[in-house]
């Protein structure tokens, strides 16, 4: 239909790197327990821009080529997303560089800063008298992720 402004499908834009997209998303663990959503958010989609890196690998492929308005389930082995676990980052930390509240415990999660004032989060795996180790993969790290993914708007990257 003339002047419509519902674009055929053969006509919508599809994301290309570079360009900005929103995204409504659920991501979920192989066994259905999902660990981050678009509703977990206030319901405003995912902004970002498509191809640069800044989202996971798997993710950020799957969205480009898709249109505004498509939807997809992908399935994104630890690889393209938060690689294999890395026994590298399990350490062993002296207890009086922690703070001494909260009483650390096995599976608290707490944020270490960085001499560079980073901050990175770390998963408590082993307490004794005089230290604690921390797990500081990703809690995501070693596991399949499948993401079932919208693409709500494709916005060309100005400049």
């Amino acid at each position: 239909m003339a002047g419509s402004k519902n674009p055929k499908k053969s006509d919508a834009q599809t994301a290309k790197k570079g360009d900005i997209v929103k995204v409504e998303y659920e991501g979920s663990l192989e066994d259905g327990t999902i660990f981050d959503c678009t509703e977990k958010h206030n319901g405003q989609p995912l902004e970002f821009e498509a191809g640069c890196g800044r989202m996971i690998k798997g993710f950020d492929e799957a969205v480009l080529g898709m249109r505004a308005g498509e939807s997809k389930t992908v399935k994104l082995a630890p690889e393209q997303a938060y690689g294999r676990f890395n026994p590298l980052l399990v350490q062993k930390v002296p207890r009086e560089h922690l703070p001494k509240e909260p009483e650390p415990k096995p599976g608290m999660m707490i944020v270490m800063s960085l001499p560079t004032g980073e901050q990175i989060p770390a998963r408590i795996t082993d307490v004794s008298k005089d230290a604690v180790t921390m797990d500081f993969n990703h809690p995501l790290t070693g596991k399949t992720l499948i993401f079932k993914i919208k693409v709500v708007e494709i916005q060309e990257k100005k400049g």
